[in-house]
């Protein structure tokens, strides 16, 4: 059953999604009233809830979870509006006031970390470059430095920054995180989605990419694991070393005024060496008993956890996967 649904506009109402559940799904809510729960993420996190959701469907055939993939805001509206929508990925918690607007509409409300998420700096594997500070990032995205030969001696040209989404949660951290607030240079753009910033690195030398470490791992960009291997792997209690996908390069990046320099390896956003991090929350409105609340308890639990911990972002509650230190 295909349950992807992007977003067209930067903020989607929640009536057109559930129109566009209902009209692009057979097996819509409609049709299954009692077993369908719906669930807005962040569009930066769509690999990894589709990969609980495809796991949660084997374990528990007969309950259907429906995503849909939006700009963070449009995933708060949505569990704002009080309607079908009852649970958000989204990389912060709802608010003091917001949890007070949904419990003064009689909503239970319950919110949890479930990941750190880390965003890597990617490059195409012919960048002579393999080292960069929050400083050199902050410089190129403010447009303050233009050229790769600014960067590190080579003969590659302007700069591009590729972005997946002019309204994601990715750009916002950058502008308030690296940037504290000030605007893009104009070498920065936006594409569609995180597989056209991949790509557009892995094609075009002089790019650089800001994307979710997931979208670079290995193990989701190479050989994929069936529905049935993914369940089995969730019980297990392994600390198998994580690589990257070896189409784009992945800088080390090391904080201000620091000497060493790291990738995005779980182990070293555990400790916090890695310096580009988020929190990745879930957030649920649904009452016990229903299957919205029951995913949310998949996910937050030992198995949902296991799965985030494959696909390269740091679980909240697993243990970090084991690196080999170069």
């Amino acid at each position: 059953m295909t349950k992807i649904f992007r977003s067209i506009a930067a903020v989607l109402s929640l009536s057109l999604l559930v129109t566009l559940g209902a009209c692009g799904n057979k097996n819509s809510s409609a049709m299954k009233p009692a077993t369908l729960a719906k669930v807005a993420c962040d569009e930066s996190f769509e690999n990894i809830i589709e990969q609980e959701i495809n796991v949660y469907e084997y374990i528990y055939p007969k309950e259907d979870v429906l995503a849909y993939y939006l700009p963070e805001n449009a995933c708060i509206d949505s569990i704002m509006a009080m309607g079908d929508v009852k649970s958000a990925v989204i990389t912060r918690p709802l608010t003091d006031q917001e949890v007070s607007y949904l419990r003064s509409h009689k909503k239970v409300v319950h919110q949890q970390r479930i990941a750190v998420d880390a965003l890597a700096i990617i490059v195409n594997p012919a960048n002579p470059v393999e080292i960069m500070s929050r400083k050199d990032i902050a410089e190129i995205l403010s447009g303050d430095v233009t050229r790769w030969d600014q960067v590190e001696p080579c003969k590659l040209g302007e700069i591009s920054v590729i972005f997946d989404h002019q309204g994601s949660s990715t750009v916002k951290y950058m502008r308030d995180s690296i940037l504290n607030g000030r605007p893009f240079g104009p070498n920065v753009s936006a594409v569609k989605t995180n597989p056209d910033v991949f790509k557009a690195v892995a094609e075009n030398k002089n790019a650089m990419g800001v994307i979710g470490v997931s979208w670079v791992s290995s193990d989701m960009q190479g050989r994929e694991k069936s529905v049935e291997e993914l369940a089995k792997a969730v019980e297990k209690s392994d600390t198998t070393q994580l690589d990257f996908n070896q189409d784009v390069k992945v800088l080390k990046i090391r904080g201000n005024g620091l000497v060493s320099a790291y990738k995005p390896y779980q182990a070293y956003i555990f400790d916090g060496s890695y310096p580009l991090f988020r929190s990745v929350y879930m957030v649920s409105t649904a009452p016990g008993g229903t299957i919205s609340h029951r995913f949310y308890s998949f996910v937050t639990g030992f198995q949902g956890q296991k799965l985030i911990q494959m696909t390269g972002i740091l679980p909240a509650t697993v243990r970090p996967r084991m690196v080999v230190v170069e």
